[in-house]
């Protein structure tokens, strides 16, 4: 899946004043990763297991 047929989108945390920020975009695969500053450079891939352990430690 090339990037142009992601749905990207921001967290609800973010912020509309300039923020380091990522985007996410949800495949059957993964969730893939992105700069919201620069989003011609590539995005990164994570497993969907992989990002559910990341989204629970992070919220613990």
């Amino acid at each position: 899946m090339s990037t142009t047929e992601l749905v990207w989108f921001k967290s609800s945390y973010s912020g509309s004043s300039g923020d380091d920020c990522i985007e996410i975009a949800v495949t059957e695969q993964a969730i893939c990763v992105r700069d919201s500053k620069d989003v011609t450079r590539p995005h990164f891939a994570v497993g969907r297991d992989h990002w559910t352990e990341f989204v629970a430690f992070v919220g613990s």
